[in-house]
């Protein structure tokens, strides 16, 4: 039998397998997109010329500074975005001591300062403060109300101190939000676990989509949260499947995302002609499939393209397990997806927990195994199905399979929004 060799990222290599020949194999991938020549020059270049009129040099005389950056879960090219940004901020006088970056973890565990030097450049850990976050301590969040759709804006009281507040980060798919990007590193990145947790519960919202924005309430209820928090200004990034800066955007948030949600969209969006039998896919590699919290994200997104009763592959290292420990202990008394939807319908939306509804609103529809580091008895605690390889898993399921079975491979499936043509 003729077999096709393919690869697909994971952790920080790759993993190699074989499909028979006959198969109908769609990689569904969206175009390569080539990166900036010159992505330090690009960054400037976005700083030269922000949008919506938002120019720092109009914030010159002010006396502190607070940026929000992303944590170790987001593949952001700080090592670009950042020394350009730093420079025109201490051009508008402000010594680096008065610079403050806060590492915005939202409800993440925080990351110790011995793993700062994982995101931020040695040359920017050395020179300027930098904090993480801590959506738990209740001593340093501020309340400032509540949006008009309920959520209680608790944020980071270091960062509403400064006089400019400023955010730095990628804009991408979100299986919920539509996108990530714009004020969302500091309306969630630095917020409380309640502010989380009434946000995010509207995911079960179906305007909740990934892709969606203007009338995504979870996300206009981010962007409502960073008017009233005062983002004054943001620098974000779109990358390409290689994690390469393809554009800079800079300037006031809203017209950043305006701007970099069609860029975005041409380097992440697939049509597909059918849904597949089998879909294999990718979180994407490190830092996508740093744990399953963050790897259920690619689980989401191919499900959209797998037939009710279809079967799924997930490729995520999961080298930190399940990434919340809140979701490991609400599923130890949980046994199937119906106690689960049912566990969840009584006790209200929890951050960690909501991983548990999130990959059982999929799973329960189809069959999905899970290619990782992890023990297979904490994936099964989890309700997924364990395979030690790729191979493993495809000498399970391939008896269940017709003949001609429609096949769709995505390597880097959480950055990727795949479109069921009609």
């Amino acid at each position: 039998m003729l077999v096709r060799e393919f690869n697909l990222p994971y952790g920080h290599g790759e993993l190699t397998f074989h499909l028979p020949d006959e198969w109908q194999v769609e990689l569904v991938e969206p175009p390569k997109v080539e990166a900036a020549a010159d992505p330090l020059g690009a960054v400037q270049a976005a700083l030269d010329a922000p949008l919506g009129g938002a120019r720092l040099s109009e914030f010159r005389g002010v006396r502190s500074a607070a940026v929000a950056i992303n944590d170790k879960t987001r593949p952001v090219p700080h090592e670009h975005l950042l020394p350009p940004l730093l420079r025109h901020l201490e051009a508008l006088g402000l010594p680096p001591e008065a610079i403050t970056l806060l590492i915005a973890t939202g409800a993440h565990p925080p990351m110790p300062p011995a793993e700062f030097a994982r995101i931020v450049p040695e040359e920017v850990l050395a020179r300027y403060p930098i904090l993480c976050h801590n959506a738990d301590d209740e001593a340093n969040l501020a309340n400032l109300g509540t949006t008009s759709r309920g959520t209680p804006v608790w944020i980071n009281r270091r960062f509403l101190e400064a006089d400019l507040r400023l955010v730095v980060g990628n804009v991408e798919p979100h299986q919920f939000q539509g996108f990530s990007g714009g004020v969302k590193s500091a309306a969630i990145g630095l917020a409380g676990r309640e502010t989380v947790e009434r946000n995010h519960a509207h995911m079960i919202d179906p305007r909740a989509q990934l892709g969606r924005y203007t009338d995504n309430p979870a996300r206009q209820d981010v962007e409502e949260i960073g008017a009233i928090v005062g983002v004054h200004f943001a620098l974000n990034a779109v990358l390409n499947g290689r994690k390469q800066i393809v554009h800079a955007i800079a300037g006031k948030p809203r017209a950043v995302m305006e701007t970099a949600i069609p860029l975005s969209r041409q380097v992440s969006q697939v049509s597909v002609a059918a849904p597949s039998d089998l879909v294999i896919a990718s979180a994407g590699g490190h830092p996508k499939d740093l744990n399953l919290y963050q790897a259920q994200k690619a689980l989401a997104h191919a499900a959209l393209i797998t037939h009710d009763g279809g079967t799924l592959l997930v490729v995520a290292a999961c080298p930190e397990g399940a990434g919340s420990r809140e979701y490991e202990s609400w599923m130890e008394d949980v046994s199937s997806y119906n106690e689960v939807f049912a566990k969840f319908r009584r006790e209200g939306f929890r951050v960690g927990p909501h991983k548990a509804f999130q990959i059982a609103r999929d799973a329960a529809r189809v069959q999905t195994f899970l290619v990782s580091e992890m023990a297979p008895a904490l994936v099964r605690r989890l309700l997924l199905t364990p395979a030690a390889s790729i191979a493993a898993a495809l000498e399970l399921v391939l008896p269940s399979l017709p003949r001609d079975a429609r096949v769709s491979i995505m390597p880097r499936a959480s950055s990727t929004i795949p479109q069921v043509a009609t």
